[in-house]
């Protein structure tokens, strides 16, 4: 006789995984807040390299803390990263939510300058009031054009999580954000995506929201 599926409740299964991903868990220096965060990226990816591939400048993870309770923007580039976070937890932080990409006025902006969809955001979020933090799990370009801006004094990020995933100066992109004087999250070499994006956002967020 076949076996009966037991159905789990979903707070059950993020229970229940992240006890595995406790036990599993490599040895690291990390900060409480650090590794919230990592186990956070594991649960998202099932991916354990995040253990040793997560870069936090000095004093990261409370920076982003003290950004996000004074009510920040957060600013994704694609909107699936934008799914991925949790809008009651930064509702709760009075903060708000924003991606550019699929906006027609950006994509006609690119389109005539010449530029991609992710430059044309960055500008738009550069201009936004406030604290802002990026949160970038897709668009290299979208790196790569926001260190350029704030080489020259153009944009002011309060924090960036920098992760896209790919190949095409995706590495190259993230070590220039490293480079900055932005606090940072990033996740070093080729990894990273949406779905990482979002649960940085959401790791810290937690921090506050569920303590």
């Amino acid at each position: 006789m076949q076996k009966q599926t037991e159905w789990i409740r979903p707070e059950e299964i993020e229970r229940r995984s992240m006890e595995i991903i406790e036990k599993e868990m490599p040895e690291g220096k990390w900060t409480l807040g650090e590794r919230l965060v990592v186990k956070r990226c594991i649960h998202a990816s099932a991916d354990f390299d995040y253990a040793s591939h997560l870069y936090f400048s000095p004093g990261a993870v409370q920076r982003a803390l003290e950004i996000l309770k004074s009510g920040a923007s957060l600013v994704t580039d694609t909107n699936m990263a934008a799914a991925g976070i949790n809008k009651r937890a930064l509702g709760r932080l009075g903060g708000t939510l924003h991606c550019f990409m699929a906006d027609e006025d950006v994509a006609r902006e690119a389109k005539e300058r010449g530029i991609t969809r992710a430059a044309v955001s960055m500008e738009r979020a550069a201009k936004l009031t406030g604290p802002v933090i990026f949160a970038i799990g897709n668009a290299p370009t979208a790196l790569m054009w926001l260190y350029d801006m704030i080489q020259a004094g153009q944009a002011n990020p309060a924090f960036i999580i920098a992760v896209p995933v790919g190949f095409v100066n995706v590495v190259e992109s993230k070590e220039r954000i490293k480079q900055t004087d932005v606090p940072c999250i990033v996740a070093e070499g080729r990894k990273g995506g949406s779905n990482i994006a979002a649960a940085i956002c959401n790791a810290l967020m937690y921090q506050i929201t569920e303590n």
